[in-house]
């Protein structure tokens, strides 16, 4: 059975979009996990109800977006093979899959996490969570790389240049984030000594008055 000739640029097109929802779905989702994680660090009060916000957004994102997008990108990936066979014969393709099956495992142990965290188990910081939240990008700029370049996949100057700025602006990211979380712990510390010099204030304010009162019934 042959395929129309527009069919393969319909299977392409498909196929871009999937890939562009599901990675937003991964990146924003792990970021979910980190705002849940460190939701623990909050009051009883707030922490309830913030972290159950955040299951149910995590759920809605996993199931509506980022799993809907997983199926869109690789059931046209399938429909691209089909329609172009000779590229299972490449090696870039092989690498390429390869790449494509972590990514998977990657959107696996994102339910997994899901689901620890749901059931109060899961036991990484917000830190790891960071890190791991850079595997997705580091995925879909080879990806990316495999599909431009195929079989003369670069090895110039220039393409160590561009992935020195990716590990740049990676690090720069995870500087930027670390930088923030320090200086609201540093908030915090500054507001909780703050209170504490008040109250040492207010305590020594009455007892100042205490004793002027009794030195006066005693005068």
């Amino acid at each position: 059975m042959s395929l129309p000739p527009e069919a393969y640029l319909w299977f392409k097109t498909l196929h871009i979009v999937g890939v562009v929802v599901w990675f937003a779905g991964l990146f924003y989702l792990v970021r979910l996990f980190i705002y849940h994680v460190e939701a623990e660090e909050l009051e009883p009060e707030l922490r309830v109800p913030f972290q159950q916000q955040y299951s149910l957004m995590e759920k809605r994102l996993a199931n509506i977006i980022t799993t809907p997008g997983m199926v869109v990108a690789v059931s046209m990936a399938i429909c691209l093979l089909i329609a172009q066979p000779a590229w299972l014969q490449q090696g870039w393709m092989h690498a390429k899959l390869a790449f494509v099956a972590a990514l998977l495992a990657y959107h696996a142990f994102c339910y997994r996490v899901m689901g620890q965290l749901q059931a109060g188990t899961f036991s990484w910081n917000g830190k790891q969570l960071r890190a791991l939240n850079e595997l997705p990008t580091l995925l879909l700029v080879i990806v990316v790389m495999l599909v431009v370049f195929k079989t003369q996949f670069p090895t110039s100057a220039a393409t160590w240049f561009i992935v020195a700025l990716v590990v740049f602006m990676a690090g720069s990211i995870q500087f930027y984030a670390r930088w923030r979380r320090l200086r609201a712990e540093s908030a915090a510390s500054e507001a909780a000594a703050s209170e504490v010099a008040s109250h040492e204030a207010a305590g020594n304010t009455a007892a100042n008055e205490a004793a002027s009162t009794k030195a006066s019934h005693a005068g």
